[in-house]
């Protein structure tokens, strides 16, 4: 497993223009190994640019991206490494489907890496199986998947590299209920078989209650508040102070409590809150 560190990172978008914007302010962030770090924050302020610098796609302004303490950009020319071991997953990332097959597009990764033939069809089997795909499917094209398979596939391209480290940016953006579901379960069983570092940018506090083991709070390009799930959530009054809220479940129990209901600690997921709800039922 890789750990990842943030320094002092700036990012401008057009500098010296008139379009110049500060994307980042000196932030400093450890992504700690092994646990899924989930990033909040309202739109613009900072999320997706920040995952695009943690696998060179973009390079910072200013500062550094330490990878297990190297700096990702010391040797320019070999940033192509670094994307093998930060595997990014964008938003909508079926769109970026093009093989015959969906074998192949889940190959196109492992095989730029160079892989003997049969170590790329033993990743793409184990991939598939981890993001649960059925073996028929691989020889369709993907373009006959549903939705949710389209996404499932694209996560498996990137999966099936083997990364240290996984980025999710927005991973279940415009999927039902039930395809969401689908996506989360594919990290939890990517995390629980491979132990990896999974770092995920979402909108839904539920998602992230369900999944993070921590959260980091991005406001206008600087990190907010950084903790586990549990002490972020548990600040709900800073966090809507900024605009941003609690899962649904969460709210409902500071409202009980607020009513003077006798709460010792507040959940943030609905199989935590359970037991409580029913215990104060009887």
């Amino acid at each position: 497993m890789a750990k990842i560190r943030l320094e002092k990172i700036n990012y401008v978008y057009s500098p010296g223009t008139p379009f110049e914007t500060r994307a980042l302010r000196d932030v400093d962030l450890e992504i700690k190994e092994g646990i899924v770090t989930g990033i909040i924050g309202h739109t613009g302020s900072g999320k997706s640019t920040m995952v695009m610098l943690l696998n060179g796609l973009e390079k910072p302004t200013s500062g550094r991206v330490l990878l297990d303490g190297v700096d990702i950009w010391e040797k320019p020319k070999e940033i192509s490494k670094v994307r093998f071991r930060v595997g990014l997953v964008m938003q909508y990332p079926e769109y970026q489907l093009f093989e015959e097959t969906v074998a192949k597009d889940i190959a196109f990764g492992p095989r730029n890496m160079g892989l003997s033939e049969e170590e790329i069809a033993a990743r793409v089997r184990e991939a598939a199986g981890i993001v649960g795909l059925a073996p028929e499917l691989l020889e369709k094209s993907p373009f006959e998947l549903s939705g949710g398979e389209k996404r499932r596939a694209a996560i498996a391209g990137i999966i099936a590299m083997k990364p240290e480290v996984l980025v999710l940016d927005e991973p279940a953006a415009g999927l039902d209920p039930a395809g969401r579901e689908r996506i989360l379960a594919t990290i939890r069983k990517y995390r629980e078989q491979t132990g990896g570092t999974v770092i995920i940018v979402s909108h839904s506090m539920e998602d992230m209650a369900e999944i993070c083991d921590e959260i980091v709070v991005m406001l206008e390009g600087s990190i907010f508040m950084s903790g586990s799930t549990a002490e972020v959530f548990s600040k709900a009054g800073e966090l809507r102070r900024i605009g941003l809220d609690v899962p649904e479940i969460t709210g409902l129990m500071l409202k009980l409590r607020d009513m003077g209901v006798e709460i010792d600690t507040i959940p943030y997921t609905v199989s935590d809150a359970v037991p409580k709800l029913m215990k104060l039922l009887k």
